[in-house]
């Protein structure tokens, strides 16, 4: 029989504890006063705050941080070393060792835990426990699964219901990636990259739209959707967009919503307007008027998003009045649009978008919140050789709601180069449809570049999920200077 994630007790440990979705789960465990340590090569402001409570943190993968949480027999302060002495050590619990689709079986901790025989999980594993344990709402799909797990975490949350919440990303209102609640309800992002999807069984289930997304896991769409409708099997009842004709036609969900009430979805809007400050629409629930929605969030995908949000509320008893007022404050997640600040009338907008279709409706947005006459300029650095290569055409098609695109090389993600794209190559086809493109290979040179190139009035977006907005708070601040010395 397969071993079980054990939450009685026995400690956990993390190979690569500082990736967004590792972190949140070791958050949660160690929140729930378990024993959790992880290492990483990178601590950062997550790894931070998970040693502020109590996570035991190390900057090195060697095996004897797996042994972190073991008993050694001890004399005068001195740890013995013969076999007798340390049988104490031999008999302790070994970690629970979590490991994400990033480590590879030739890292040494991995190795150390496979000779030790450590129980070892994927994160999913954990996941999955934990979605088991909870009347879970996880929420799937290509595009929109931490803006939409986010909100609907956000509106329990605001309506009373303390959610156990895991996500994406990071969410000022929880000061971080999860929180831990104290109710029977849980809300999850569910990821699909690397097929673990079909391990979630929850009581919800949202799925906000498929494509292939994942080039380097999947070979086509078809098999993107066999993980979709094993995960939608899973769900004692499924929420997703019909707008989606690959949601609507091959998953057929439980409860439908729609941006378009000719649609005949369960969740539908009118009367929407989409300006600068947000976006406004009247909900209907089968034909009948709820009220108006006002979101802070920009742009009509939001808006579906939040559609999805308004079904789970329904689903759970909430009032529509309840629902609005939540979703009515809710700001958003970190890199999902999020404003980093202003120089010269420069305005900095970080965004995780790294696909065709999440660049499009980025931009759209953007669009909508630029002033008359203010240019919105695309700084963009491709993820992943496999998704570049894939995408060419589309990614060279998306950035139509740029008045400039400036791109710099592929951030690789841990693929290995094999020649056959490059962050040139997608400048020249970008080129193709748009007639100001800029190619800088690196993020210095890139620097330098926005330094000139920026200029008053500019709205600039930085787009990717690799680490292109590290160079903002640079950019930012040479920026000042020149006022500073003169000052």
């Amino acid at each position: 029989m397969k071993n079980q994630v054990d939450f009685s007790g026995k400690p956990f440990h993390f190979i690569g504890i500082g990736g967004i979705g590792m972190s949140a789960l070791a958050y949660v465990l160690a929140k729930r006063q378990l024993p959790v340590s992880g290492s990483d090569l990178r601590p950062n402001h997550i790894t931070c705050r998970l040693e502020a409570i109590g996570a035991r943190i190390f900057d090195k993968q060697e095996a004897g941080n797996l042994e972190f949480f073991r008993p050694q027999a001890k004399e005068n302060g001195v740890v013995l070393n013969t076999q007798n002495e340390i049988s104490s050590a031999q008999i302790a619990p070994l970690p629970q060792v979590i490991c994400s689709t990033a480590i590879n079986t030739n890292n040494l901790e991995y190795k150390a835990a496979l000779e030790l025989g450590c129980p070892i999980f994927h994160r999913s594993d954990v996941l999955a426990a934990l979605i088991a344990e909870y009347y879970s709402i996880a929420v799937a799909g290509t595009h929109g699964k931490t803006t939409t797990s986010s909100m609907i975490g956000y509106m329990l949350l605001q309506a009373g219901l303390d959610p156990t919440i895991l996500v994406g990303g990071e969410v000022n209102a929880w000061e971080g990636n999860a929180r831990l609640g104290h109710s029977p309800y849980l809300v999850a992002e569910a990821d699909e990259s690397d097929g673990s999807l079909v391990k979630h069984a929850p009581e919800i289930g949202i799925i906000t739209n498929i494509e292939l997304d994942h080039p380097d896991h999947y070979e086509n769409l078809e098999e993107v959707v066999e993980i979709f409708q094993t995960f939608a099997k899973g769900c004692k009842i499924l929420v997703g967009s019909i707008d989606c004709a690959t949601v609507r036609d091959r998953l057929q969900p439980t409860i439908g919503y729609s941006l378009y009430q000719e649609s005949g979805a369960d969740y539908t809007v009118t009367n929407i307007e989409c300006r600068a400050d947000g976006t406004t629409a009247l909900v209907w629930e089968r034909g009948k008027a709820l009220g108006v929605l006002k979101l802070r969030l920009l742009s009509r995908h939001n808006l579906s998003n939040a559609l999805a949000a308004v079904a789970v509320g329904r689903i759970l008893g909430l009032e529509f009045g309840e629902i609005a007022k939540g979703l009515a404050t809710f700001e958003g997640a970190r890199r999902r649009f999020e404003f980093r600040g202003e120089v010269d009338g420069i305005t900095f907008i970080d965004d995780y978008a790294h696909h065709p279709s999440e660049i499009r409706a980025t931009l759209a947005a953007a669009r909508l919140q630029a002033r008359p006459g203010q240019r919105v300029v695309a700084i963009f650095q491709p993820h992943r050789y496999s998704r570049t290569l894939a995408f060419l055409e589309e990614f060279g098609e998306s950035f139509t709601h740029a008045d400039a695109v400036i791109l710099t090389d592929i951030y690789s993600a841990g693929e290995v180069n094999l020649g056959q794209v490059s962050g040139e190559h997608l400048a020249a086809e970008v080129a193709k449809h748009h007639e100001q493109v800029y190619y800088q290979p690196t993020l210095t040179s890139m620097c330098d570049f926005l330094q000139h190139t920026l200029r008053p009035g500019d709205l600039a977006l930085f787009l990717g999920a690799g680490n292109l907005n590290q160079i903002i708070p640079e950019v930012i601040a040479t920026l000042r200077q020149p006022a500073t010395a003169t000052s």
